[in-house]
């Protein structure tokens, strides 16, 4: 059982790692993209490859996640398991609303690349063990951190676009 925990956690950081190297890639591709004022199919091509990344990454951390959430069922969840899947909601909410149209790209990217990092920073701090908070003060911690980066995004969206 020992063995099966750490590959897949080892699975989920491969994954994260994936998810967070294709989210940056995503959100330079896109202000690359808007720097001339229109996407070029050249462009909507290459963002479309690394979205598909991006899902991939989703459904193994998803599946990676619940799979150490089972296996650790008589302990409960934990606080990091469950900023883990706060974060994994609000990474797949905002994918099908931006999918769909429905979610502003004054938003949409910037809670994407924010959550990814996020999820990054929050499966690091439990691999170290070397934090204690409460689910509390994460999602406090959280929605700050996404409010930073979405005026951060939009500054440089600001500032690429055709004046």
């Amino acid at each position: 059982m020992e063995t099966i925990i750490i590959l897949t956690a080892v699975l989920q950081g491969l994954a994260i790692s994936l998810g967070v190297g294709s989210s940056t890639l995503a959100i330079v591709n896109f202000f690359v993209a808007i720097a001339d004022g229109k996407i070029d199919e050249i462009e909507r091509k290459m963002m479309g490859v690394v979205y598909v990344v991006l899902r991939i990454a989703m459904v193994a951390i998803l599946a990676t996640t619940l799979l150490l959430i089972a296996m650790s069922y008589q302990t409960g969840i934990s606080v990091s398991q469950g900023a883990q899947l706060t974060i994994l909601a609000v990474l797949f909410i905002n994918a099908v609303l931006m999918t769909k149209h429905l979610m502003p790209s004054k938003y949409g990217p910037s809670i994407q690349a924010g959550s990814w990092y996020a999820l990054s920073i929050v499966s690091s701090l439990a691999a170290m063990e070397i934090i204690e908070y409460t689910y509390t003060l994460f999602a406090i911690v959280y929605v700050i951190w996404l409010v930073l980066v979405t005026i951060i995004v939009n500054g440089v969206m600001a500032w690429l676009r055709p004046r």
